[in-house]
C-alpha cells in the first residue's frame, strides 16, 4: 500500500508538469498578432467552388493536409467552400455577424475538414479547458455525420479553441451516445481572425455501405458562447423533430477501400483495497489484466469483446435510502455497456415525453450485486459478481437492417463457507431493427435469455432461466411532425417450485393480495406474461407539441433477470400537451409551457392512480431560467395496491406537490442555482418541503468545480413497516407509522484540466438520513372514504426507527498519453453506518459521525494501450 502510494505521488506531479500547456491562461496573450503574418493564402482569397444551402462536395486530396491548425495546406486550396451558415437560434434564419467557412476533403484512409470560424472580437473568444467529452460554456464546432445516409444514425465530432474533443454516436435521429470515444485528431489554434479547426477523421472509426460513391448526411453546428448564438449549415429547424434528418448532403466521395478495422486495447489494473477482517481491517494487493477489442467483419458492422474487464475508473453510485414498494434504479455508467447502447434499446416504459425510459435490457444486471448474499455472505463476501467476458456485434446491413447481439458470462460467486451467492450465469441480448419508407418508419424485434447454473443452495431462490421478446414498430408521418409507436412484448421465467412463488409473491407481482382476482399457485415452476404500449405524438410544427400513451403489463410479466420492470399488472394512461416558443420574444428568450394527466389501473380495472400536472420554463433575455411546476392527484377514488407489500388496497387521499427553480446565467464564472418545493397529503397528516441550491463555478479556464445540497423534512404519517403473519390470511397484520424523517446530501465536484488529454477529477457525495418512527397502526378499512377509518392502533411497542449515512468519493487522474491510449489513477473512499435506532437529525453531529467512521479505500492505477495492428 505504501508503495502504490508513494508511486502515485511521486509520478502524478511529473505528468502535470509534462503535460502542461506553455502559453498562459490569459486568452489575449494566445490571439496571433494582427500583422498578418499568420494569415494563410486561402483567407480572402478567391473561392474555387461554393456549395448550396443544402449540398456540398468533397475534393479527393493528392497529398493530405498536415493538421497544425492553419488554413495555408495546400489541400484546401481547391476544395469546395461551405459558407452559407445562418443562425438557428435564438433568431430562426437570421443572418450571421459571425461568419464561418468549411472545406472538407479526403484520401483512402481518412476525411479531413477544416473550418474558418471568423470572429470580430478575437480577444473575447470563451476557451476553456476539460476532460475529453466535458461540455464547457465555451466555443464550440460541431461536425456531424450520417455516413449511411439514413436520415437517422451517424456520428458527431465536436471540439473547442481549447482543443477538447467530445464525439457522439447518434441513433433514432437525436439520441446521442456519449459513451462512443472514437481515435481522431484535431487541431486548433486562435488568430487574428478568429479560430481555426482541422479534423482528421479516419475511415475506419466510421461504418458506411460497401458501395463505390457515397454520399453522407453532413451538418456543422458552430457556438458562439458569450452571445449564445447557435450557427449551422444547413439551417437546423428546432420545430421540426430530429435533427440528422435535416442534415444536407455531402457528395464526392468515390474509391473508398474497406479500411483495416482491427483495435486492441490490453490494459493491467493494480489495486489495494479496505476489507473488513473480523474487529480489524486489511489491505490486500491485487493485480489483474484484461483487453478490450474491435474487429471491423465487414465496413458496417463490428465486433466489441471485453475478457476480465474492468471498471474501477467509474465513478460510485449515488447514496439513497429506498422505502418504497419499488426498486431503485440507477443509471448504467461502464462504458462497455454503454457505448453503442442504442441498438439494444427496446422501451417498455417511460417517463413524461419517453424519458427516463426502461425496457427489455438493462445492462446493470450484468455483474450486478450477489443477490444471495443476504443469505450466505459474509463481510468478506464480493460486492460485484465478475464479468468473466462479454462480445457484442453490431452494425447496419444493407437495405437498412441494423443489427446487435450481445452475450456475457459472470462467474459463480461464493459466501461464507464456499456457499453461493450469485451462480455462473450467461446473458444474451439479440436485436434487428429494419428502416422503412425512407428513413420514417422501422419495425424491429428483440430476444433475451438468462441461463443460470444453479447449485441445491441457490435453486430455491434464483429463477434458473428467463426469457423475454418483442416486436415494435414507428412511422413518422404528416411531414414528420407526427409519429406513432407501438410494441408487444413476452415474458416466460422457468424455476424451482419455491423460487415461482417467490416470484408470485415479490414486490413486481404481489399474487398474494387477497383483494385481487389473480391466483396465486405455490406448484407453479414457470410463470408468463405480456405487455404492449402504443403511443402517438406531435413533435414538431408549430408551436404546439402532444402525446398520448395507452400501456398494458399483464400480472405475469416479467423481464427483471436482465431488464427493469418496477410492477406487473398495471394499465397506464398519459397525456402529454405543450406550447414550446423557441423564437425570443420581448419578455423572453425562450419558453415551455407543459400539461399532462396520468392514470393507472390494475388489469382487472382498480383505479391505482390520477392526476394532473403542468411545469413551465421561461428563459429571460437576460439567459436566467425560471421554473415552477405542481401536481395534483386522486380527487377522484384510487387505491395503492402495493402500499401493504401483498396486503389489500389501500385507498389513496387527495395530494398534491408544487415547486419552484431558478437558475442563472451559465456564461458567467459563477452559476447559482436555486430549487424549492413543498407537498402534503392524507387529508394534512402527512406533508414535506425541501431545498436545493447550487452553485456551479470557473476560477480560471483550467479550474471548474460545483458544490450542491439538498434537504428535505417530511411527516408520512402512512408509512409501511412490516407485515406479520401470512399475507392473505384474515389474521395478518398489515402495519403502517407515522414517519418523521429528516435527509441531507451534499455534493461536490472539482475539475482541474492540465491539458485537453491530461485531467483531474474529484467527486464527494455525503448523505444523511434520520428517521423515527410513532403511531404504529394496521389496516382496518383500508378502503373507507376517510382517512382515519383506514386504520387501528396496533399494540405491537415502539416501531424504532434508522440512521443511516454514507460518504462516496472518488478522485480520478486520467491521462491519454497517446491516442486511444490512457493511464488512470483513482483512489474511491466509502463510509457507512447503518442502524434501525431512531435519531434526530443534528447536522453538526453527523457530519462528525460520518467522517468519524472508518473509511473504505480502493487505490488504483490501469494502464491501458490502444493499438491498430
Amino acid at each position: 500500500m505504501k508503495t502504490l502510494v508513494l508511486f502515485v505521488l511521486f509520478l502524478l506531479p511529473a505528468i502535470i508538469m509534462a503535460q502542461s500547456p506553455a502559453q498562459p491562461e490569459n486568452l489575449a496573450s494566445q490571439v496571433v498578432a494582427a500583422n498578418g503574418a499568420n494569415r494563410s493564402p486561402l483567407d480572402g482569397a478567391a473561392i474555387a467552388s461554393r456549395a448550396t444551402a443544402t449540398s456540398a462536395m468533397a475534393t479527393r486530396a493528392v497529398t493530405a493536409p498536415v493538421l497544425d491548425g492553419k488554413t495555408d495546406d495546400l489541400a484546401w486550396r481547391d476544395a469546395q467552400v461551405i459558407d452559407q451558415f445562418l443562425e438557428y437560434e435564438p433568431k430562426k434564419g437570421a443572418e450571421t455577424r459571425f461568419k464561418t467557412e468549411v472545406r472538407v476533403t479526403y484520401d483512402d484512409k481518412s476525411l479531413y475538414i477544416l473550418a474558418r470560424m471568423y470572429d470580430p472580437a478575437p480577444d473575447s473568444i470563451v476557451s476553456l479547458l476539460s476532460r475529453r467529452d466535458v461540455r464547457t460554456q465555451s466555443e464550440q464546432l460541431k461536425i456531424m455525420i450520417d455516413s449511411y445516409h439514413d436520415r437517422r444514425t451517424g456520428y458527431e465530432f465536436c471540439v473547442n479553441p481549447a482543443g477538447v474533443k467530445r464525439d457522439f454516436y447518434v441513433y433514432d435521429d437525436n439520441n446521442e451516445d456519449p459513451t462512443w470515444d472514437a481515435v481522431w485528431d484535431v487541431a486548433t489554434r486562435i488568430d487574428s481572425l478568429g479560430w481555426v479547426a482541422e479534423f482528421r477523421i479516419p475511415f475506419s472509426q466510421i461504418r458506411f455501405n460497401n458501395i463505390e460513391d457515397h454520399t453522407f448526411g453532413f451538418m456543422v453546428v458552430r457556438d458562439v458562447a458569450r452571445t449564445s448564438a447557435r450557427i449551422s449549415w444547413p439551417l437546423y429547424d428546432h420545430e421540426k423533430q430530429g435533427y440528422f434528418s435535416q442534415m444536407g448532403d455531402l457528395s464526392g466521395i468515390r474509391g473508398l477501400s474497406a479500411p483495416r478495422r482491427l483495435e486492441v486495447m490490453p490494459y493491467v489494473v493494480t489495486k489495494n483495497e479496505t476489507r473488513p477482517s473480523g474487529s480489524s481491517f486489511n489491505h490486500p494487493q491485487s493485480m489483474s489484466a484484461g483487453a478490450d477489442l474491435k474487429y471491423g467483419l465487414s465496413s458496417n458492422l463490428t465486433l466489441d469483446a471485453t475478457i476480465n474487464p474492468d471498471f474501477g475508473q467509474v465513478e460510485a453510485d449515488p447514496s439513497v435510502l429506498n422505502l418504497s414498494a419499488f426498486e431503485q434504479f440507477f443509471e448504467e455508467r461502464r462504458p462497455f455497456f454503454l457505448e453503442g447502447a442504442g441498438i439494444f434499446s427496446f422501451r417498455t416504459a417511460c417517463g413524461d415525453i419517453d424519458t427516463q425510459c426502461t425496457g427489455l435490457f438493462y445492462s446493470r444486471r450484468i455483474g450486478r450485486s450477489p443477490q444471495l448474499s443476504g443469505i450466505y455472505g459474509d463481510e468478506t463476501s464480493p460486492m460485484n459478481t465478475t464479468i468473466l467476458s462479454a462480445a457484442k456485434v453490431g452494425g447496419r446491413l444493407g437495405r437498412g437492417l441494423s443489427v446487435g447481439f450481445l452475450d456475457a458470462v459472470t462467474q459463480r460467486e461464493q459466501g461464507a463457507g464456499g456457499a453461493t451467492i450469485e451462480p455462473q450465469t450467461n446473458y444474451a441480448v439479440a436485436r434487428l431493427q429494419q428502416s422503412l419508407f425512407g428513413g420514417t418508419g422501422d419495425i424491429g424485434t428483440m430476444i433475451t435469455a438468462v441461463d443460470r447454473s444453479l447449485d441445491a443452495q441457490s435453486a430455491p431462490y434464483l429463477r434458473n432461466s428467463a426469457y423475454t421478446g418483442g416486436v415494435d414498430l414507428r412511422k413518422r408521418f404528416l411531414n414528420k411532425n407526427y409519429e406513432l409507436t407501438a410494441y408487444v412484448a413476452g415474458s416466460l421465467v422457468r424455476g424451482s417450485q419455491e423460487a415461482i412463488t417467490s416470484t408470485q409473491r415479490d414486490g413486481v407481482h404481489r399474487y398474494q393480495r387477497p383483494d385481487d382476482n389473480i391466483q396465486f399457485d405455490p406448484n407453479r415452476t414457470s410463470l408468463s406474461g405480456n405487455a404492449e404500449r402504443l403511443t402517438i405524438s406531435k413533435f414538431g410544427g408549430g408551436v404546439t407539441r402532444f402525446q398520448s400513451v395507452y400501456q398494458r403489463f399483464s400480472p405475469g410479466f416479467e423481464t427483471n433477470d436482465v431488464g427493469f420492470q418496477p410492477r406487473a399488472d398495471e394499465q397506464m394512461f398519459r397525456n402529454w400537451f405543450a406550447l414550446q416558443f423557441n423564437d425570443p420574444k420581448k419578455a423572453f428568450r425562450r419558453a415551455f409551457f407543459n400539461f399532462n394527466t396520468f392514470q393507472t389501473w390494475t388489469t382487472a380495472g382498480l383505479p391505482t392512480n390520477m392526476s394532473l400536472n403542468t411545469n413551465w420554463h421561461v428563459q429571460f433575455p437576460n439567459q436566467m431560467w425560471g421554473h415552477i411546476g405542481g401536481n395534483f392527484g386522486n380527487f377522484t377514488p384510487t387505491y395503492a395496491d402495493r402500499e401493504a407489500r401483498g396486503g389489500p388496497a389501500v385507498r389513496r387521499s387527495q395530494d398534491y406537490d408544487v415547486w419552484t427553480g431558478v437558475e442563472g446565467d451559465g456564461r458567467n464564472k459563477w452559476t447559482p442555482y436555486l430549487f424549492a418545493g413543498t407537498y402534503g397529503s392524507d387529508a394534512g397528516h402527512s406533508n414535506g418541503k425541501w431545498i436545493n441550491p447550487s452553485v456551479d463555478f470557473r476560477v480560471s479556464s483550467r479550474f471548474s468545480a460545483s458544490l450542491g445540497a439538498n434537504y428535505e423534512t417530511q411527516i408520512n404519517d402512512n408509512q409501511w413497516v412490516d407485515n406479520f403473519g401470512v399475507s392473505g390470511v384474515d389474521t395478518t397484520h398489515y402495519t403502517f407509522a407515522r414517519l418523521d424523517q429528516n435527509t441531507l446530501s451534499l455534493s461536490s465536484r472539482l475539475n482541474f484540466t492540465a491539458s485537453p488529454t491530461l485531467s483531474l477529477q474529484f467527486y464527494a457525495q455525503p448523505f444523511i438520513t434520520t428517521g423515527k418512527y410513532s403511531d404504529w397502526r394496521e389496516l382496518a378499512n383500508p378502503r373507507a372514504e376517510k382517512y382515519e377509518d383506514r386504520y387501528k392502533p396496533y399494540l405491537g411497542g415502539d416501531p424504532g426507527g434508522f440512521d443511516f449515512k454514507a460518504l462516496r468519493s472518488n478522485t480520478v487522474v486520467r491521462w491519454e498519453y497517446r491516442p486511444g491510449s490512457t493511464l488512470f489513477f483513482v483512489w474511491q473512499q466509502g463510509r457507512e453506518l447503518s442502524s434501525d435506532q431512531p435519531s434526530e437529525f443534528n447536522f453538526r453531529h453527523d457530519i462528525g459521525n460520518l467522517f468519524s467512521l472508518h473509511p473504505s479505500n480502493t487505490l488504483l492505477i490501469k494502464a491501458s494501450y490502444w493499438f491498430n495492428p
